[in-house]
């Protein structure tokens, strides 16, 4: 604990200035990411483990593409549209087979499938880390802030992940499609019974929750170190997120994964030693008190 270099910290704007930017990039890339978790979840009624290994080849989707194309723009997108891709041959011929299954059955085809993923990823590109680089488009100086320095791609990255954080919300909330998908979540009988193809809402959904995690590897890539595996650290704090917001909402995974950037960037300073546990102290003090999340729904009695 060291509770002098944290109080230091806020009395130097620039420290704030840095610790904030370092805690909205986190809780970005954590939002996108688990909100992508959150969505297949309230809609479908799964919990995706394999969404780490999608986020790992969404990051390495968007380098393979970088390192042939030289641009960025192509990168995101085949990091995206890539991983949406694959989430839907997924969900068709692996987790549509377990659908209402028990738990475990879930978690052991979505284990097999990250298995598969890390070993694809070493076969392709390598055991060895890799690094993808900041784009030439991004290679600006850093913008000054009260005293503190914020990188351009930085500003990119909060603005693009709170940009698509909005789209997905309106979707879901103020289109007829997104009407459609959320009684989906309540009564698909009724939803199929109304003549309305559930199968390929099951799969869009699927492939939208599964590309949120694509663009959060796309856009960690230029900032952060590739390596086979690396979707897992993700994943558990992705799950702490949706625990602590509410499985279903993305509002809730919002929230959560600013408290988590936060805490994971100050906390840093603070109590470089329990990070890791303030996290996990957080959820378990959500599980006490409201067990269904900052804003999800209580289960039905």
């Amino acid at each position: 604990m060291n509770l002098e270099a944290l109080a230091g910290c806020f009395s130097s704007s620039a420290c704030v200035v840095t610790q904030l930017s370092t805690a909205l990039i986190v809780g970005m890339l954590l939002f996108m990411v688990a909100s992508g978790l959150s969505l297949i979840f309230g809609v479908l009624g799964v919990i995706n483990f394999a969404h780490g290994a999608f986020y790992m080849v969404g990051a390495y989707l968007a380098y393979a593409t970088y390192q042939v194309t030289s641009s960025f723009t192509l990168a995101f997108l085949a990091g995206a549209i890539g991983v949406g891709i694959i989430g839907v041959i997924f969900e068709r011929f692996a987790m549509s087979k377990v659908y209402g299954s028990d738990i475990l059955m879930q978690l052991l085809v979505c284990y097999a499938i990250i298995l598969i993923f890390d070993d694809l990823v070493k076969m392709l590109a390598g055991p060895e880390y890799k690094m993808m680089g900041m784009p030439e488009s991004f290679a600006l100086p850093p913008i000054e802030f009260l005293g503190g320095f914020i990188p351009a791609y930085y500003v990119f990255m909060i603005g693009a992940s709170l940009s698509i954080g909005a789209i997905l919300w309106l979707a879901i909330n103020k289109t007829r499609v997104g009407k459609i998908v959320r009684a989906l979540a309540v009564n698909p009988q009724m939803v199929g019974a109304l003549g309305i193809n559930t199968t390929l809402l099951y799969a869009g959904v699927f492939a939208v929750g599964s590309s949120l995690a694509g663009v959060a590897g796309a856009l960690a890539a230029p900032t952060r170190t590739l390596t086979p595996g690396m979707g897992l650290s993700i994943l558990i704090e992705s799950f702490i997120v949706t625990i602590i917001g509410g499985m279903g909402s993305i509002a809730g995974a919002l929230i959560a994964a600013l408290l988590i950037g936060f805490t994971r960037a100050f906390g840093a300073i603070g109590f470089p030693l329990f990070v890791d546990g303030l996290m996990f102290g957080m959820m378990a003090l959500v599980l006490i008190f409201k067990p269904s999340g900052l804003l999800g729904r209580e289960a039905a009695r």
